[in-house]
């Protein structure tokens, strides 16, 4: 449409000059010079970016992916309608146009879709979601018919029966249409996405298959998600712990382990983490074995790996003698507190510096816990008000290092007025005002720093004896500060 309008009114100015008598001959050839690098340079150079990168063979198996036995068996489950197409066919089963991978950045979805080629043994090209947008009209759609057209040349090419094309960061090509509302290209490359995979058929000679990755599923426009395209949703979550020993198994094959490292223990210590974490914190610890030019990869480079990933490296900023004091109580405070509340939790109290902390406690779960009740909610904000309590216990005042403590406290309080713990009972929460959110925030914060300050009164003298010892020692273990704890009682 815009190409026409356009192509009229350069007829009509043309038109225009050759009646008025001026020589047209120098602009003609000026503007199809210029019509001919965007056709046949600017264009093609555009267009090539969106063909996918081709990976003739991938090496990457199923076993090679730990802790997502589920997504796995699912996956593999799906495959088999490509894998035996013809027994399908005799029982009228429709086959499989689209798989989404859906889950949190670093779960393994790009893992598995390699995986998925090498078991099906098809031709595999990769793409990004953000290579299909483009200011120009017109071209993300022809890059989407671009890149089928190159699987199915992939598939002759490579004398294979079928192709997985895989799109990464699916949410940027298939969000919703009419989300986009000063862009209409957006919306022409998802239409013609949707073409394609109508045009798919069994019967063609070529089996395509497309995948896609994303962690926001929830802002997929609602016709890529209907059967017919993507047929399944395989969800890729954060590993447990069978998983995450899994995963650290598979990432210490080829490293030099210390016969004495337990990865069960670090599998503990790791709740939350991906497995794009866990390869990081097995690179990290034989780097620090290379540092010290160990020979081996010990139980203490895991640990130091471990809180590198989570809270970044150490600094050589020194805080004055004064901070030092001040930040050895704060973590005393919150320790002491985490094993009240929930004995055996801590695993580490430093007040070296790392990131943007100048100290920290580093907990770790008993299990993995999705659940929380209403006791443990109040237990983990009991622990992150203890810092700036035990500051004012003994200091005297508070300080700023508590802002990221109130933050959490905060978080958690939300937590329990949405679970309807609160005296509001069960409400939507996001219709509430601040008049009547605040007093009861106040409230559930107010009792619950007064429990806290009893337990740090009582236990005054043990908080000043770890203090002092974590001055000097500048870090402790869990099974190291519960002996002192021990000893204190």
């Amino acid at each position: 449409m815009k190409r026409d309008i356009l192509i009229g009114f350069a007829v009509g100015i043309f038109a225009f000059l050759l009646v008025m008598g001026y020589n047209v001959v120098p602009i003609g050839l000026l503007l199809v010079g210029a019509w001919f690098v965007w056709t046949f340079v600017i264009q093609r150079q555009v267009l090539k970016n969106g063909n996918g990168v081709a990976i003739p063979t991938t090496t990457i198996d199923f076993e090679d992916i730990g802790g997502q036995s589920v997504a796995k068996k699912e996956l593999q489950e799906a495959l088999d309608f490509l894998l035996y197409s013809d027994q399908m066919k005799v029982l009228g089963i429709r086959p499989l146009k689209g798989i989404l991978l859906s889950g949190p950045t670093g779960t393994g979805k790009t893992l598995l879709a390699k995986a998925a080629a090498k078991y099906t043994n098809s031709a595999f090209l990769s793409v990004s979601g953000s290579e299909f947008v483009e200011m120009y009209a017109g071209v993300g759609a022809e890059r989407v018919r671009g890149l089928f057209r190159r699987a199915r040349e992939m598939v002759r090419k490579e004398k294979k029966k079928s192709a997985i094309i895989f799109i990464d960061e699916m949410d940027i090509l298939g969000a919703k249409r009419g989300s986009n509302v000063s862009h209409h290209e957006y919306d022409q490359t998802l239409n013609q996405l949707l073409v394609e995979m109508d045009g798919l058929k069994a019967d063609q000679g070529v089996h395509i298959l497309v995948m896609a990755a994303t962690n926001r599923p929830d802002a997929l426009d609602a016709a890529i998600l209907r059967p017919g395209r993507f047929d399944r949703q395989v969800k890729v979550d954060l590993p447990d712990k069978e998983g995450r020993v899994a995963i650290l198994k598979i990432h210490t094959k080829n490293k030099p382990l210390a016969q004495n490292v337990n990865l069960e223990e670090i599998a503990h210590e790791t709740f939350g983490f991906s497995g794009a974490h866990l390869e990081s914190v097995t690179n990290e610890a034989a780097i620090f074995a290379l540092r010290e030019k160990a020979s081996e990869i010990t139980e203490h480079h895991l640990h130091e790996a471990v809180e590198k990933v989570m809270l970044g490296e150490k600094l050589d900023r020194k805080p004055t003698a004064e901070e030092l004091r001040r930040v050895a109580i704060h973590e005393s405070g919150h320790a002491m507190l985490a094993e009240t509340v929930r004995p055996n939790s801590v695993s580490q109290i430093s007040i070296r510096s790392r990131g943007n902390a100048l100290g920290y406690v580093r907990h770790y779960p008993k299990d993995d816990l999705y659940l929380y009740t209403q006791a443990m909610l109040e237990g983990q904000i009991m622990v992150a008000l203890a810092g700036a309590l035990a500051e004012e216990q003994i200091l005297g005042t508070r300080s700023t290092g508590a802002m990221a403590d109130y933050e959490q406290a905060l978080n958690l309080v939300e937590k329990i007025l949405s679970a309807g713990m609160s005296s509001l009972g069960i409400t939507d929460v996001s219709l509430l005002n601040a008049e009547q959110r605040q007093p009861v925030t106040k409230h559930i914060l107010a009792e619950l720093e007064e429990r806290t300050m009893q337990i740090i009164e009582k236990n005054k003298e043990t908080l000043l004896r770890i203090s002092e010892i974590l001055e000097v020692e500048e870090s402790l273990n869990g099974e190291t500060l519960r002996k002192h704890l021990q000893n204190a009682a």
